[in-house]
């Protein structure tokens, strides 16, 4: 499976960090936003998605929920959760529910960029090296 400009949805409350990765992502994805887990499932079930990046700690649902309500409808979705509190627990939390990947914030745009490159490659055998940083 081919995919030419595959989407990312960016799930963030800090318009700030959600405007950041946009510029990371963009135009090798074609970038959508949401500023909570409600607007993310919302995105999800009515659009096609490739990847999430999901914030821990956001309104109305956590990123570990968010994460388990997509897995109920879009297993094989590879969703990356970013944490500024990440402990084990939430490492285990988040490997039970079947996240790609746990990162901790700050997280460098290396570590960001290599991980949604194996999550791609892995999942969709998309091509490597192409979000490496400028």
């Amino acid at each position: 499976m081919r995919l030419e400009c595959p989407s990312l949805l960016i799930t963030d409350d800090d318009r700030d960090f959600r405007d950041t990765l946009r510029h990371v992502f963009e135009p090798r994805f074609r970038t959508l936003v949401a500023g909570d887990g409600e607007e993310a499932l919302a995105i999800v079930r009515s659009q096609e998605i490739h990847l999430v990046l999901l914030d821990m700690h956001m309104p109305k649902l956590t990123g570990l929920e968010t994460l388990r309500r997509m897995k109920e409808f879009r297993a094989r979705l590879p969703c990356i959760l970013i944490s500024a509190g990440l402990d084990e627990s939430l490492i285990r939390q988040a490997e039970l529910a079947k996240a790609f990947s746990v990162l901790a914030k700050p997280v460098s745009r290396q570590q960001l960029t290599g991980t949604v490159e194996a999550a791609m490659r892995g999942t969709y055998d998309w091509p490597g090296g192409e979000l490496a940083p400028n």
